[in-house]
């Protein structure tokens, strides 16, 4: 599926398109350059689904949580967001138990998981985000 955004005041709504492809599925991983989009499209989908704080890139801090209402159940979830940029060597993401967050019930969106490939589940969307031109976007589901 492609998805093309032509302007950043579009983005919401590609949302439900997303959601809805993705099913049940609660590990997300993002790829694409540096500053095509991968932290701009998760705030999107985490305002989307509830949450109320400032999402932010966790660049520096490895991992966000973020806390919203599910929609249907009414009960407190989670996202995590995580930014495995910095991260050298897949033992250093066992190290802060990247194995645990993909276990959960609750929303996993990965940015740079090219890193734990071998460990994510059968089930994982993939998205892919292209930069097209100035702030056109390209959205793949891989």
């Amino acid at each position: 599926m492609e998805l093309l955004v032509k302007e950043l005041s579009n983005l919401p709504t590609i949302i439900p398109t997303l959601l809805e492809a993705a099913g049940t599925s609660k590990v997300w991983c993002f790829y694409g350059d540096l500053g095509a989009g991968k932290t701009t499209l998760i705030k999107a989908i985490a305002a989307y689904l509830g949450v109320q704080e400032e999402v932010t890139s966790p660049t520096y801090s490895l991992i966000n949580e973020y806390e919203y209402v599910d929609k249907n159940t009414n009960a407190v979830s989670f996202i995590y967001h995580m930014d495995l940029y910095r991260l050298k060597t897949f033992e250093e993401a066992l190290d802060i138990g990247m194995e645990d967050y993909l276990e959960r019930e609750d929303y996993s969106f990965i940015e740079w998981a090219e890193i734990i490939e071998g460990i994510l589940p059968e089930e994982t969307i993939k998205i892919s985000i292209e930069i097209v031109k100035d702030s056109e976007r390209k959205i793949v589901l891989l």
